[in-house]
């Protein structure tokens, strides 16, 4: 964490106080709050990282499948954290009628948590035999949903929030340290959650629902985190100073600013592309393991923590990169890197060259070019986002892209089951030559204030 705070220490930062120009306020804000702020961040980063694992990702795969949930309906499952993205524009929309970020984010986020509780109970009346598998299925995925939601409500107020809070020119290197602070808890967490729930003595179903039950807790301690970041007034006009407020900006505002900003098109079409091309096949490698490999959960857990390794090790680098050439390039090499990914995995199976080196090497591409791509999309969106405007941009972005992505994990799931594609394999090789033409728009798209590339060292 004191990286944070070497950060807010640059040089390139007032020594006393920073200047901080966004959509919803200038403000002068001490630098010990913002280290304070960015500190609480990174920690916060990674109670959520905890939750996230330990409630999504290989962990509830493996709990559907136990459930003999079909590759559809687990393709549904995905989709459901894109889908309920499209409230996010109602969400930023709403967020901007508050006049604290804090407070708002607080009133989406605790109930978005909670309500996990009753997961913990769909499985002890599971358990009792009081629900059979087909409505425990259905249990998880209502829970899963509107948590998804309540959360989407919430995600543009809090990237406007952190908007404030980095400077901009040290964006790449903050989110890189903080991504970096995550990641080393997800391969610490889905490698020992993975042995939990696989080696439980009561059998996986009571390992899962123990593991749940520390991610809604580590959830609630990331909220409390937030209490001490330094709370924005979304009201405050950047024409203003802290004692005046503004009316509050009306929605169609930003649309109308949206539809002349080419910069901002161009990105939502290659992140739309993208996200549908990525998500057609990314649910289902999990799937292919567990389910066509029978790999044991443990291994499978242990694939996915060479992600996290992987991310670790690169995040920092890439947000050193970002900063100093801009996010496109590392976009498209990445990219292209993720482009050959899924027709890797037509050559692995279950001989010992693939289970000890083939697939730990798969996860590990995979995990090092997700790190550079989900930061530079992050910082791509912060940087082309209108001032006036930034929480709509954000929400109309993920409302879009959510769709996208949902569309893609629905179509995935639908073409796995034509026996004419070829299964997993063939949906693999589909993804592959997406990703490929998705990258193009990339090629025009050219920021303000991306720098050429050897212009300044990194």
């Amino acid at each position: 964490m004191d990286l944070d705070l070497n950060i807010v220490n640059s040089s390139q930062i007032e020594p006393q106080e920073a200047l901080l120009s966004t959509s919803t306020a200038i403000k002068r804000i001490p630098a010990s709050d913002i280290r304070r702020s960015l500190k609480a961040s990174s920690i916060d980063g990674v109670f959520a990282a905890v939750f996230t694992n330990l409630t999504s990702g290989v962990l509830l795969s493996n709990f559907l499948v136990n459930l003999q949930a079909s590759s559809f309906e687990i393709g549904i499952l995905s989709a459901i954290p894109m889908l309920a993205n499209i409230v996010q524009p109602f969400g930023a929309w709403l967020s901007d009628r508050f006049n604290s970020r804090l407070r708002y984010c607080s009133s989406i986020y605790f109930p978005s948590r909670f309500i996990w509780v009753f997961l913990l109970l769909g499985i002890a009346l599971y358990s009792r035999d009081i629900i059979d598998n087909r409505s425990m299925a259905i249990w998880t995925m209502v829970v899963v949903a509107f948590s998804h939601l309540l959360g989407g409500l919430g995600s543009a107020a809090w990237l406007s929030w952190m908007a404030v809070l980095v400077p901009r020119q040290l964006r790449g290197r903050y989110f890189g340290i903080r991504n970096t602070a995550a990641n080393l808890t997800n391969l610490i967490v889905v490698a020992i959650a993975g042995v939990w729930v696989a080696n439980y003595p009561r059998g996986e179903l009571e390992g899962f629902a123990i593991a749940l039950g520390v991610g809604i807790v580590a959830g609630f301690i990331s909220m409390a985190c937030q209490w001490q970041m330094v709370d924005i007034n979304p009201q405050m006009s950047p024409a203003t100073d802290s004692s005046t407020a503004q009316t509050a900006i009306q929605p169609a505002s930003a649309i109308a600013t949206i539809s002349q900003d080419r910069h901002f098109q161009i990105f939502l079409l290659y992140f739309s592309l993208w996200m549908f091309s990525l998500n057609l096949s990314a649910p289902f490698f999990n799937l292919y393991l567990l389910q066509d490999l029978s790999i044991d959960l443990s291994w499978v857990t242990l694939y996915n923590s060479l992600t996290s390794a992987a991310n670790l090790a690169l995040l920092i680098p890439f947000g050193r990169w970002s900063d100093a050439i801009g996010n496109r390039i590392p976009l498209l090499g990445m990219g292209l890197v993720m482009v050959i990914l899924p027709l890797l995995w037509l050559f692995v199976g279950t001989d010992a060259l693939s289970l000890w080196l083939g697939l730990p090497l798969l996860y590990m591409l995979n995990g090092g070019a997700n790190a550079a791509i989900d930061l530079c999309i992050n910082n791509l969106q912060i940087e082309i986002s209108h001032d006036r405007h930034q929480a709509q941009y954000f929400g109309i972005t993920a409302a879009i892209s959510g769709i996208s992505g949902a569309l893609g994990t629905v179509v995935g799931g639908g073409l796995v089951g034509i026996d004419a594609l070829g299964g997993l394999t063939g949906l693999f090789v589909i993804s592959s030559i997406l990703r490929l033409l998705s990258l193009i728009p990339l090629i025009w798209l050219q920021p303000e204030g991306e720098r050429l590339l050897g212009l300044k060292s990194f």
